[in-house]
């Protein structure tokens, strides 16, 4: 009965917002983040680690499961578009953990309305597992996308995407990452996270070094907190947004600064901020796309919630199925464009 009045409820306040709208709309951008667990479809892929992943594998990953995590992703998507502080799907929305494009595309071609179009680089990640990037061309102009590798020694990580936009005119870019887990040991695992945020300052610097104001948004499941090391010395983001602004180096803000919600990923009893949103100086300056403290939000409802309502419903928990939405909250930032 609940699950019915929400679905009543979300779907009337989208028809409302579709049918009223606003009679001066502002010009913004709604980018969305999302570790969205293992989106994976059933067929086994022999270049890759999927085994599990299939109806005869460990995690009986079947088509009926892969349909209701669709089902599940379209659901959070039209959620946002209800809500009335958005009233409209992401312009951009960044997915983590994706096995292939196929998938990726299949999942947003069920949303009605949407029209996505996508940005996939396939990685070399033992698992299989990609960021997929997709946004709305009628809000947005793609201006190009690279996909840099991170050097480490063993097994290789998923890549750090950089794309192009442009909105109403105004361009921008944006870096995506998936850095490596802490599995097993979280300081065993730094030196690899810490590689990560080396490329991606790189890949900032190289945007920066032409146009110091450049407006860049930096995205990611980092695996790691805003305050370490990979996070606060090698990437360089600051919780302080008039420092952010007067730095001359780019430091970068880390939209978690004050935020009174609840964090991204629920472990060992605790909200961490593991996955992220940092702006470069240029998005602090009221000019181009322009970013205030208010636009940054951990998204969730009820729904994405576990019987306890402590954390999130995740596809698994410890290997067993539990049949939510994923083991992460999304974030989502809603950007102004200056004249």
């Amino acid at each position: 009965m609940l699950c019915c009045l929400f679905i009543f409820f979300t779907a009337a306040l989208w028809l409302q917002g579709a049918v009223t709208g606003t009679p001066n709309p502002e010009k913004a951008v709604l980018l969305l983040w999302w570790n969205v667990e293992n989106l994976f479809d059933a067929d086994n892929d022999p270049a890759t680690e999927d085994d599990d992943f299939t109806p005869e594998g460990k995690l009986q990953w079947t088509e009926k499961r892969v349909m209701l995590k669709q089902m599940r992703i379209r659901h959070l998507l039209s959620a946002v578009a209800a809500h009335p502080d958005y009233r409209k799907y992401p312009d951009i929305l960044g997915f983590a953990e994706v096995e292939n494009r196929n998938i990726f595309e299949e999942t947003l071609s069920g949303i009605q309305g949407a029209g996505y179009k996508t940005i996939y680089h396939e990685s070399r990640d033992p698992r299989g597992i990609d960021i997929g990037l997709a946004y709305n061309p009628k809000t947005m102009h793609q201006t190009g996308s690279k996909a840099y590798s991170v050097p480490l020694e063993g097994k290789p990580t998923r890549k750090i995407i950089v794309a192009g936009f442009s909105a109403a005119k105004r361009p921008f870019h944006l870096i995506l990452n998936h850095w490596p887990s802490r599995s097993f040991d979280s300081e065993w695992s730094e030196p690899k996270r810490i590689a990560a945020a080396k490329v991606a300052r790189h890949i900032l610097d190289s945007l920066l070094v032409g146009n110091p104001g450049a407006d860049i948004i930096v995205m990611g499941d980092f695996n790691d907190e805003p305050s370490d090391r990979s996070l606060k010395q090698v990437l360089h983001s600051t919780f302080d947004a008039a420092r952010a602004r007067a730095d001359g180096h780019g430091l970068l803000y880390n939209c978690w600064s004050d935020y009174e919600g609840i964090g991204s990923y629920f472990y060992n009893n605790h909200w961490q901020q593991i996955d992220q949103i940092l702006l470069s100086p240029g998005m602090l300056n009221n000019r181009g796309l322009s970013s205030q403290q208010e636009s940054f939000h951990c998204f969730s409802f009820f729904r994405l919630f576990d019987y306890s309502g402590k954390k999130p419903w995740a596809t698994f928990e410890k290997r067993t199925y539990k049949g939510g939405y994923s083991d992460h909250l999304p974030l989502l930032l809603h950007v102004r464009i200056r004249d």
